[in-house]
């Protein structure tokens, strides 16, 4: 079997130019897609609207918008390509989102998502996310009732790097008191990252590890695609 090359995500604000794309995905994710109106209103005028897209090359593998009421990040919706669906790509995009809810002072994220969604529910529970209550037939295509789902206080973000000597063995990212170890094997070799702030680029790790506003996240990921 051949080793697909690696490829780098990259989570950046969404542009007009990109609602083209986002509406595909959209419609390959929901049955009730919103109005075509609708996101470009929110780029145009709402100050408390923040969406982003991640991109793998010069396309765009999944969305998702944010409001950010007071001292809560609500996300609004989130919805990833069929094709890249279960490569890492969801949870790069909502650990950004809690990241940015945090960085902007929110002491809690919440969602709504529906009850039949098995493996959204999943993956918003790997970040933290837990089951709080009901709106009953909250979907209009069909009824079916929302499920709310809340952060616990977010915190900011955490790294450690790990030693031996000279040389980098890994990176330990930490939130809300879970972690994730990436195994290296090199030197800190790279920054800064424009605009985002800077990134620890480190040879022998698959991923590049990001600062944003003085918080490890994991903004921009390489990543070996699914064989």
């Amino acid at each position: 079997m051949v080793a697909r090359p690696s490829v780098i995500l990259r989570i950046e604000p969404m542009r007009m130019e990109d609602l083209p794309a986002v509406h595909a995905i959209e419609a390959a994710s929901f049955d009730a897609p919103w109005p075509p109106e609708a996101y470009q209103h929110d780029l145009e005028t709402n100050r408390l609207a923040q969406y982003l897209v991640a991109r793998v090359g010069d396309e765009i593998a999944a969305y998702g918008g944010m409001w950010l009421m007071v001292d809560e990040g609500h996300i609004i919706t989130f919805a990833v390509h069929p094709i890249w669906r279960r490569q890492h790509v969801g949870g790069r995009l909502l650990l950004a989102f809690l990241d940015l809810a945090a960085d902007r002072g929110a002491h809690e994220a919440t969602l709504e998502v529906r009850l039949s969604n098995l493996p959204a529910r999943r993956l918003y529970e790997r970040f933290g996310f837990r089951p709080v209550g009901l709106r009953p037939r909250y979907y209009s295509d069909n009824g079916e009732d929302a499920l709310i789902m809340t952060t616990d206080a977010l915190e900011s973000p955490a790294v450690r790097i790990e030693r031996t000597g000279e040389r980098i063995t890994g990176v330990v990212y930490s939130r809300n008191g879970q972690e994730e170890r990436i195994a290296c094997d090199g030197v800190i070799s790279t920054l800064p990252l424009p605009r985002l702030g800077s990134f620890l680029h480190i040879s022998g790790c698959d991923r590049e590890v990001n600062l944003c506003a003085g918080a490890i996240a994991f903004l921009a990921v390489k990543f070996e695609e699914a064989a």
